[in-house]
């Protein structure tokens, strides 16, 4: 690859050296965290980017987390561009008609060092690529990289899909993202498989900053973020969700992709479905749509995870199955396995030795982070939803009878009404089954 052909994040010519300390696949959060770090540490590092420019692939409009950010970059969110300090989160079960409410408001959550903020990837990712760049990383876009180079069984570089496109390092680090095809390639991912999956769609939906502050019930600087599951999905295990944005709405839905297939259905018909849903309806009533995308996601989890590391390659962030699918986090996991994966290769610049057996640290460090353990704890989780899909539509439809019945006022006793919750819960879900869900709830925790 000529020095020409490199570009940084502002796409003006940067001069290249023939050969880097690290090769990093992928412009996005591990991808960039890992360049920032290395960058920092004084390592020559390049980042190889698909897109026109990091983040124009990525259609996430959802939440990035203070604490792991800023690990990265200390005190981000005095530059970077957010959207709204995310001060409340609501969880919905829905029945159609109906939804129970769970929510949780802090006034601490709105303030410094904050909690999470709504954003737009494909801002805060290019943002990110700029700091990264100043730091002193290459950033190389609209480029491919087809294949790894290898020096017996040591990766050694990249193939882009560029003339002259060999690019050579001391290490490479795939992030590149939900489909892993270089770690498939060098034999340390399975490849991606449709019960491991989610396809997410996405609206963002424009709507005059003061009244969506009045629907939402937020302020000028506070916002907003649902979680939604039950009938929106059709019986499908997935979820709904809704970021407030200054004056837009990130709405959506992400399923499991063989479950959806298998219904034959389409994820766009289960996104109407949500807004369809009454209390949806009225939050974003005469809001216009100004974006729609859809977007795949690992929701595979621990038992999904490739190999982290072998002589002279590491795997980070989406590319390594890090997404914690029960609360929707994975920006956050991503940030944090590129660093590691960058200091791993810091320490190993020292000694000069990137073999499997020194870049294994980035495995050790991964192991002990939240990122394996929080994995860990839910790694039965997405075989639960698969297998028990009725908790996405019998439960919530139980639940909402109960509550209905104990809030309605009529001459019955609340024994009586207790009484009948208890008998309809019976005719739709044999006790047997329920201790049997109770029992498998339980061994996917544990």
């Amino acid at each position: 690859m000529t020095p020409a052909a490199k570009a940084d994040a502002a796409g003006q010519a940067t001069p290249a050296p023939a050969r880097f300390d690290a090769i990093v696949v992928g412009g996005g959060p591990a991808g960039l965290s890992a360049a920032y770090t290395l960058a920092a540490g004084g390592a020559s590092v390049v980042v190889i980017e698909r897109g026109d420019w990091p983040g124009s692939k990525n259609v996430m409009g959802g939440l990035v987390f203070s604490q792991p950010t800023s690990q990265v970059v200390p005190d981000f969110w005095k530059e970077a561009p957010l959207e709204r300090p995310v001060t409340r989160r609501e969880m919905w079960l829905t029945t159609g008609d109906s939804v129970l409410k769970a929510a949780y408001e802090s006034t601490d959550f709105g303030a410094e060092p904050y909690n999470s903020f709504s954003v737009f990837r494909s801002r805060f990712d290019k943002w990110l690529a700029a700091q990264a760049s100043a730091k002193g990383a290459v950033i190389i876009t609209e480029t491919l990289v087809e294949d790894l180079l290898w020096d017996g069984g040591k990766v050694i570089g990249v193939r882009t899909g560029r003339p002259d496109g060999d690019l050579e390092a001391d290490v490479v680090i795939l992030a590149e993202g939900v489909n892993p095809f270089l770690a498939e390639k060098a034999g340390m991912s399975q490849g991606v498989k449709a019960e491991a999956i989610a396809v997410a769609v996405k609206e963002v939906l424009a709507l005059p900053k003061e009244k969506l502050e009045d629907r939402f019930s937020l302020g000028t600087d506070t916002g907003a973020a649902f979680e939604v599951v039950g009938e929106i999905t059709g019986g499908i295990p997935g979820t709904g969700f809704i970021y407030t944005n200054r004056d837009t709405i990130s709405i959506g839905v992400g399923v499991i992709l063989k479950d959806m297939v298998d219904r034959a259905g389409a994820a766009y018909s289960l996104l109407e479905r949500f807004k369809a849903q009454p209390q949806v309806r009225r939050l974003i009533d005469g809001a216009g749509r100004r974006e729609y995308a859809a977007h795949l996601i690992p929701e595979g989890g621990y038992r999904s995870m490739p190999s982290l590391y072998g002589d002279g390659v590491l795997v980070a962030g989406d590319a390594a199955g890090m997404v914690n699918a029960v609360f929707s986090e994975g920006a956050n996991l991503a940030l944090l396995s590129g660093k590691m994966a960058a200091e791993t290769v810091l320490q190993a610049r020292g000694s000069g030795d990137y073999s499997r057996r020194t870049l294994g640290r980035y495995g050790d460090l991964v192991g002990r982070s939240i990122i394996m353990k929080d994995l860990k704890t839910f790694e039965g989780m997405t075989s639960l939803f698969s297998s028990h899909k009725h908790f996405f539509s019998l439960y919530p439809q139980l639940a909402s009878a109960a509550v209905k019945e104990m809030l309605t006022v009529d001459s019955l006793t609340k024994a009586d009404k207790m009484h009948l919750i208890t008998k309809l819960a019976r005719s739709q879900m044999p006790t047997r089954r329920l201790i049997k869900d109770l029992w498998d709830g339980w061994r996917a925790f544990s």
